[in-house]
């Protein structure tokens, strides 16, 4: 597998970005931000397509004053992290597999997940697959597809898109998922990781992952995870934004399937888009602080 690595010149002077780098060898290079006491059990924040770490820059701040730890990875092809340069070379699978590794050597427990797009369904599969890791979960603006219902027009938008653009200017697709306007350094910050085309083959790779129809050869992994989670009665919080085309509904159905979805404050969050950590980050930090606040030490709870 031919593998490229962003060279450290390219995350100079990154806004509102102070964090020193962590990596993980997984077989690929994994990079991650590791903030806060080591002692604390970890809030794992996942980004998702075409985005990475950086996103979370104001939500990390805040949980790290309420006293968490805070592991924010790059997913493998995006941010800091190795980008197998190839397209056959990114599967769910083993976006999976790269993610659970990680993990696995860092010896992350009491997790806390949240994740937001890519990094909910990558997530989701990973509380599914090691239950007795994680702690909690909230679902920002995410889902777990399995093909076997139809994919809003959005999405379908957005595919099509991603592979006929002949320029894939991840910053600007990062800003137009936002209702504010990013800063000409934000968007440069979402475009620092991929010094030319040669490094974008995640990127442009990832829409056509997602499990759309229910023959996609990770359907039933999908299936098979929705079956854990079904029995999944430590808490799950929804925190969706108003306004994402793509994601909107699927709250609806997390909190109608999983067990842990009952009586949690399940909250809309107003005026944000797809990329809502960037629309109202501090507003998500305290959902999550709260919402940690409510049920601490939970691991003892039987997921099913």
């Amino acid at each position: 597998m031919e593998v490229l690595r962003t060279p450290d010149a390219c995350f100079a002077a990154l806004p509102d970005f102070p964090y020193s780098p962590h990596y993980v060898d997984v077989g690929v290079r994994v990079h991650y931000i590791d903030e806060g006491p080591r002692d604390a059990a970890p809030v794992l924040l996942l980004h998702g397509e075409p985005s990475w770490s950086f996103l979370y820059r104001h939500m990390i701040p805040a949980l790290v004053r309420a006293g968490h730890r805070v592991v924010a990875p790059d997913l493998v092809g995006f941010g800091r992290s190795d980008k197998p340069a190839n397209r056959e070379d990114h599967t769910y699978a083993r976006h999976v597999q790269w993610m659970r590794e990680a993990i696995s050597r860092l010896d992350l427990r009491d997790i806390t997940l949240l994740g937001q797009d890519w990094g909910g369904l990558i997530g989701l599969r990973l509380v599914a697959a090691d239950g007795d890791r994680f702690a909690r979960v909230v679902a920002a603006n995410t889902g777990l597809p399995t093909g076997d219902h139809p994919m809003p027009e959005a999405f379908h938008r957005w595919q099509r898109f991603s592979q006929d653009v002949p320029v894939f200017a991840v910053g600007n697709i990062v800003s137009g998922g936002c209702l504010r306007d990013l800063s000409d350094a934000e968007v440069a910050a979402y475009d620092a990781p991929f010094p030319d085309d040669t490094y974008k083959a995640g990127p442009r790779q990832m829409p056509l992952l997602v499990p759309a129809t229910p023959d996609d050869p990770e359907a039933q992994a999908n299936r098979d995870a929705w079956r854990v989670l079904e029995g999944w009665r430590k808490p799950f919080l929804c925190a969706f934004s108003d306004s994402d085309p793509v994601t909107r509904g699927a709250d609806l159905l997390f909190q109608k399937l999983i067990p842990g979805c009952a009586g949690q404050p399940h909250t809309t969050i107003m005026g944000a888009g797809h990329f809502l950590q960037e629309d109202r980050g501090p507003e998500l930090a305290q959902l999550t602080i709260d919402f940690l606040a409510r049920s601490p030490d939970l691991t003892s709870v039987t997921p099913s």
